[in-house]
């Protein structure tokens, strides 16, 4: 997941409840995988809608991108509260909102709206930070920033003043550019913290709760 994706399951998808009854696992269908999946579904429909050209497409596609959006906020929530982390949710949510916005990110650039140099660091730092918890996966999660959140929201909010017709080339340009300095910059914390990670915990150690 972004940095909004869901925490490790942790002790409440493991343990009991302390008297001895054990919770089982939560089942692979549930709400919270759905919608993970239907941001996958989205991710095409959105791009076809904004590759369309049209106004009223372009409009289509930022509602499209407003509501995928959402459902990573809504997801991640419904897993915490409800117990439903799963395995499947932890792999797939990261990747739903990987494709979400990198989609977003290469369709403005393949219609010159959007410099490419931008879309590639972005890029860059995403793919980047998924292969780092990868590489630290047996040692522990590292629990999302404030940082990342922000990062989160900037890029949320410049990637949909993008999608909207109208004169917004000031405020596009600003906000972008606030949303690349922070991606950067959260990106070189997740570096720095999965390193001290990987120094400080031997592999399949607790690492940190999320």
């Amino acid at each position: 997941m972004s940095t909004l994706s869901r925490p490790d399951a942790g002790a409440a998808a493991e343990g009991g409840l302390g008297n001895g009854v054990t919770v089982p696992p939560p089942g692979l269908v549930n709400i919270a995988n759905a919608l993970t999946v239907g941001r996958l579904v989205m991710v095409p429909v959105f791009v076809a809608f904004l590759l369309a050209g049209t106004p009223g497409w372009r409009f289509a596609a930022f509602v499209t991108f407003a509501v995928a959006s959402a459902t990573d906020l809504l997801d991640g929530e419904l897993a915490r509260r409800r117990g439903l982390i799963t395995d499947f949710g932890k792999i797939a949510d990261p990747i739903a909102d990987k494709a979400l916005t990198g989609s977003a990110l290469v369709s403005l650039s393949f219609l010159g709206e959007l410099p490419w140099w931008v879309t590639g660091v972005i890029l860059f730092r995403e793919l980047a930070v998924t292969g780092l918890r990868f590489w630290v996966i047996r040692r522990g999660v590292i629990p999302a920033s404030r940082g990342g959140k922000v990062k989160t929201l900037l890029q949320v909010v410049a990637i949909s003043l993008y999608i909207l017709p109208g004169p917004l080339g000031v405020t596009r340009a600003i906000v972008m550019t606030a949303a690349v300095v922070v991606t950067v910059l959260t990106g070189a914390d997740y570096a720095a913290r999965a390193v001290r990670l990987h120094r400080s915990v031997p592999a399949g150690g607790p690492g940190p709760a999320c």
